[in-house]
């Protein structure tokens, strides 16, 4: 991928101040794609040959969307503590803080170091959890769809919900277990399918459909509510 930055110092009008856009030229682009990072910063990435005057003020219709992402931006940025809700295994589930621990969806956590914030404590028990049970979930699907059983790598990637490559093992977000089980099941599904099929083309999606007759609903799931766990 071949995103070339452009020269900096372009802003735009949202709610009534100027805010800094980084711009990214792109070979392959069709249209204008607006993101917010993870930091709150806007990145637009533009089309070869497409107008940078024009993807600003593509930039500027987009204010009302700008503000939702820094609403929930500063939602995921506030601390946890009891009351706050929190996605596991599908479910939003109230966290409870008291004695030392932190209870959520039958989970009980200890904190065991007042020093470390909650969300840290928690967040590495249920990486800890993922580590162990997506690694079986994983063969337990392969075998059952006569597929070779892969090596599994979780992690805490920031953008992706899992890849694979040809030599390497599938690795899987751990936020995974934080889904649905028929949405978790359907990201390894689809990397299992990238085993045999290393694209997007349609005789991937035709074995994601074999493999997951499901996926779709799966990918609505995705959709609405990927954002709020990464």
């Amino acid at each position: 991928m071949d995103e070339r930055p452009s020269s900096s110092g372009r802003r735009v009008q949202v709610d009534g101040r100027a805010v800094a856009v980084d711009i990214a030229r792109h070979p392959r682009a069709r249209r204008y794609v607006l993101r917010v990072t993870p930091e709150g910063r806007l990145r637009l990435t533009v089309p070869r040959g497409a107008s940078i005057a024009s993807g600003l003020a593509f930039t500027e219709r987009q204010h009302q969307w700008i503000l939702r992402e820094w609403g929930r931006l500063r939602i995921k940025a506030a601390p946890w503590r009891s009351g706050t809700e929190l996605w596991y295994r599908g479910a939003k589930v109230p966290l409870v803080v008291e004695a030392g621990a932190a209870a959520f969806g039958g989970c009980v956590v200890s904190l065991d170091d007042p020093a470390r914030e909650v969300r840290a404590v928690v967040e590495r028990h249920l990486r800890s959890l993922a580590t162990s049970e997506l690694a079986a979930r994983t063969a337990c699907l392969a075998r059952e769809r006569g597929l070779p059983v892969p090596a599994v790598r979780v992690g805490n990637q920031r953008s992706r919900w899992g890849s694979c490559s040809p030599r390497g093992p599938i690795a899987l977000n751990w936020r995974l277990l934080q889904m649905p089980p028929d949405v978790a099941d359907y990201v390894i599904l689809h990397e299992l399918a990238h085993g045999r099929h290393p694209n997007h083309s349609p005789r991937f999606w035709r074995e994601v459909e074999r493999l997951c007759p499901w996926w779709r609903t799966s990918e609505r799931w995705l959709r609405k509510h990927g954002k709020e766990l990464l």
